[in-house]
Parts: C-alpha cells; structure tokens; sequence
C-alpha cells in the first residue's frame, strides 16, 4: 500500500464534498491526493444528475482530488475503472464475497446497492488539469426511506465501524489504483473491472428510450460502452440505456 496520501480534511456539514474539492481546487487551495471526508451532505450528487442521500454521520463521504495532466483526456473511463476497483479492493476488506461493480460505476452486494461513485474534471482544451473523485459508501445506516435496493456493510456484517476510519483507509487504495493505472495503463485494470462486472453473462433486462429488452451482458469495453448480446452483439454508451431493475 502505497503511503503518498495528501491532507485528509474533514468537514462537519457540506453541500457536497464534490463542490467543495472544486471550489478548493478553483481557489488554488487544493493538492493531488487531497481528501475532503464530510460528516453530512445536504445535497449530494450521483450520476445522471441523480441525488445521493445519506444520514448524517452513518457514512463515507469522501472526495478525492487526482492530479490527471499527465493523462490523455480520452482516458476518462479509465480511470472510473481505476477507482472502481480501488472501491472494491476497499470493500473485500470488510465484506469478502459478493462484491461487484454495476456498469458503470455503482457498488454492489449480491443485488443490492452498497454506494458509488461520481468523477468531475477539470478540462482546458486538450489539457486534463484534474479529477475529482467522488465515493459514497454505505456504512452504518439501516433505513434508507423507501429507497429500492440499498445495504450497507453494517447490515451485511452485523457491525458498526468508525467512518472516518474507514475513509482514511480507503484513500491509499485510490492512490494505489491510481497510480496503477498511470504508470502501467488500462490494460490489465479493464480486465480486472470485466471480472467483478454485475451480471456478468447473465441475462438481464435493460431500457433504451422507452423501449425495454432482454439481452446477455458480455461486458465492458475500452471506450466504456457496455457490450450485450441477444439477436445481435450490441454496444452501448453509458446514458444511451438504463438497468430495468
């Protein structure tokens, strides 16, 4: 485990750890490997402009800031693989069997959803200045309000966890896989994320507009498209069809 981890700040209340690692980062008052780690989050982000809710003081919520001028901008799902797997190094440690990645950046357990994560960049022409990792991390929290498919490592595991703790420990496997990825490539990391794909080769059924079809997943390829396989072998980009779960 690599040991270059940045300033680890930890805040009381935030709008969101995301905004605030940007805002740091506008000021010129953030670093590469910063974590900005909140106790609350009143207006949390997930992907596709979805909210994350979280109760106060029962989660990870954490944000990463990654130093991405030395990469190519095409390489931007790369490095959710990057962090997807450092996510799931993460969870191995407390939750050993069942952990998947859920294309193309939720965390699972068996088929329920444990957190996820959201990136947001900092792009000046062909420049890739920064990355802002954001992860959520269901912990101590057992009553999610009505939403459909959540757990948490304390309902898988029967124990209660100190959050910052656990933040504070996931950040060097960020750092690792990202490192990982900067100096060897995708390569090996695509095949890893393939391996811990939800519904690997199972059939599944997926929504594209309104209309909703049973197909295969064969996995995920290098440009980040999610490939399938029923009447024909398809490719699609992530926002071009949704889980119908």
């Amino acid at each position: 485990m690599i040991e270059d981890a940045g300033p680890f700040i930890i805040l009381d209340r935030v709008d969101s750890t995301n905004n605030y690692a940007m805002a740091q980062l506008h000021a010129g008052t953030a670093s590469h490997a910063t974590a900005y780690f909140a106790h609350e989050q009143l207006n949390g982000k997930g992907s596709r402009g979805k909210s994350w809710q979280t109760e106060k003081a029962k989660n990870i919520i954490l944000s990463i800031v990654l130093d991405t001028t030395s990469l190519p901008v095409y390489q931007q799902f790369q490095l959710c693989i990057a962090i997807s797997l450092a996510c799931m190094d993460f969870l191995n440690r407390y939750v050993p069997l069942n952990c998947k990645i859920k294309w193309p950046n939720d965390l699972y357990w068996n088929d329920r959803k444990a957190g996820g994560l959201l990136i947001e960049n900092i792009i000046k022409g062909d420049l890739w200045q920064w990355a802002v990792v954001g992860i959520g991390i269901n912990v101590n929290q057992t009553n999610f309000n009505g939403l459909p498919n959540p757990v948490s490592i304390r309902q898988i595991t029967g124990h209660y966890y100190d959050t910052v703790t656990m933040a504070r420990q996931l950040v060097p496997f960020v750092l690792e896989r990202f490192n990982q990825f900067k100096n060897q490539g995708g390569n090996e990391q695509l095949v890893l994320y393939n391996e811990s794909l939800y519904k690997l080769n199972e059939h599944v059924k997926l929504k594209t507009g309104n209309v909703v079809f049973n197909t295969t997943l064969k996995g995920v390829n290098r440009q980040g498209q999610l490939n399938t396989e029923d009447v024909m072998e398809r490719s699609f980009d992530f926002g071009k069809v949704e889980w119908d779960l």
